[in-house]
């Protein structure tokens, strides 16, 4: 079973990932190691990282990969930064085993 840099929050998930902006397209790569340890969603965006625009493009990436509502996804760490974190909002006892299937299918 594949590790997920999740961790479970009384509303909901939290997300690691590193961003990498003004890439050749928009995708999610998998796990990559993380500063601080850890393990990170890598995902890559083709907006550029001014005005939230790669956030926000990130979080539709997100939310489409993760067949989840995009109201649901925020920056809650690293808005002007590379490590992010995203906040999902939900139940994490259903959120999850979502997010661990959805790892499994697509990075394994």
């Amino acid at each position: 079973m594949a590790a997920l840099p999740v961790t479970s929050r009384d509303d909901g998930v939290a997300v690691a990932v590193r961003l990498t902006p003004k890439a050749s397209a928009n995708r999610i790569d998998g796990l990559t190691p993380a500063d601080s340890g850890g393990i990170a969603l890598r995902a890559r965006v083709t907006a550029a990282p001014e005005n939230g625009k790669a956030n926000a493009a990130l979080i539709k990436l997100l939310a489409k990969a993760w067949k989840l509502p995009k109201t649901t996804l925020t920056v809650t760490a690293g808005a002007k930064d590379r490590r992010k974190t995203i906040h999902v909002a939900g139940d994490p006892d259903i959120l999850l085993p979502h997010l661990q299937h959805w790892l499994e299918a697509h990075h394994d």
